[in-house]
């Protein structure tokens, strides 16, 4: 999910509680449902953004243009006549 608006992301980081649940507000979202394993490994359902330069970032990487309602970045469209492979080894996948 995309949110935007005035001071998003600490809206959201709100809603969605502290990194570690045990810390977590109770009614936030790892409060609730977050845990801590038996090893000390944090089990968090949900992920925020931490500052707009991680959010711009992640949202290229999780969301197609077309996927989002507003455009908050703008894009560049081209046609693509071949596809290359982009995978390091160049191996198929």
């Amino acid at each position: 999910m995309v949110w935007e608006g005035e001071d998003a992301i600490n809206k959201v980081r709100k809603i969605v509680g502290a990194t570690n649940p045990e810390i977590a507000d109770p009614t936030s979202i790892r409060g609730k449902y977050g845990r801590i394993t038996s090893i000390g490994v944090f089990e968090n359902v949900v992920h925020a953004s931490e500052n707009e330069k991680e959010a711009e970032r992640e949202i290229k990487l999780w969301f197609r243009p077309d996927e989002i309602v507003h455009t908050i970045y703008p894009i560049e469209e081209k046609e693509v006549k071949k596809m290359e492979w982009f995978w390091k080894d160049n191996k198929k996948r």
